[in-house]
């Protein structure tokens, strides 16, 4: 059996490259049929045209994009609903349609918290899973083709221990008091994967995102680091596995 036939759905245009980016270039690279959707700004804003440049660097067709809106951009997708407030069947069945059609193997999104604990990073896990789910079900949207079942579901997550990491150097500050501390135990984690031989690319990837370098505190203390630390920050990708047929698939 060849290279395994992998979706990415992600919330934002930048989150394909910064959480997942090495694992992208890795799996094109290794001949996997790749694939990434994109849940909100719809085609022709600034992001998307970013968010096309940066698949290309990695090696991706033009992104398949839902087209709702960020939820603290309007101007995003100005006649659509924002993403954590859209119609959850409505979202589904757009997804499912695309499962169909692309027959992944392998699906990839957030973890339950949606690494960090962005509302639409959450509504993106939902959607991703409910849509898994719903696509292998052929009495469910019959109008969106014939019933897949995705062989494994990969969740992209973040140690507890690089969590703190990150904060250190490129967060704007402590957290507030009381609030949540993101990252997954390390004995949860199912795959750590290396890919520092496609941290420049990943890193290229990032910085097609013009619009969000300029804009996200976090990217700009990112970009300043010097190169090494930068590299062992992003040289890394965590998931966890859940496999839905017995035996699943590997994602490298």
């Amino acid at each position: 059996m060849g290279a395994p036939s992998v979706l990415f759905v992600h919330a934002h245009p930048d989150d394909e490259s910064l959480w997942t980016g090495g694992t992208i270039a890795r799996i094109v690279e290794a001949g996997s049929a790749t694939s990434v959707l994109t849940c909100t700004w719809e085609s022709g804003t600034p992001r998307h045209t970013e968010l096309t440049s940066a698949l290309r660097i990695l090696g991706v067709d033009a992104p398949i994009a839902l087209g709702y809106a960020d939820g603290g951009f309007p101007e995003s997708a100005p006649q659509s609903a924002a993403l954590c407030e859209c119609r959850f069947d409505d979202a589904v069945r757009q997804i499912v349609e695309h499962i169909r059609i692309l027959r992944p193997d392998i699906v990839v999104t957030y973890d339950a918290y949606g690494i960090y604990g962005h509302p639409d990073h959450i509504q993106t896990h939902r959607l991703a899973l409910a849509a898994v789910e719903a696509a292998a079900c052929g009495p469910l949207y019959p109008e969106a083709g014939p019933a897949w079942q995705a062989r494994s579901l990969y969740l992209s997550t973040v140690p507890t221990r690089v969590m703190h990491r990150i904060r250190h150097q490129v967060s704007a500050g402590p957290p507030a008091a009381g609030a949540v501390s993101p990252g997954t135990p390390e004995a949860a984690i199912d795959l750590e994967l290396d890919v520092s031989a496609w941290v420049e690319q990943k890193w290229s990837a990032i910085g097609a995102h013009r619009s969000e370098m300029d804009r996200s505190p976090a990217l700009v203390e990112l970009a300043a680091l010097d190169v090494a630390r930068r590299n062992a920050l992003l040289g890394t990708e965590w998931y966890l596995r859940r496999d839905l047929v017995a035996g699943g698939a590997d994602l490298v």
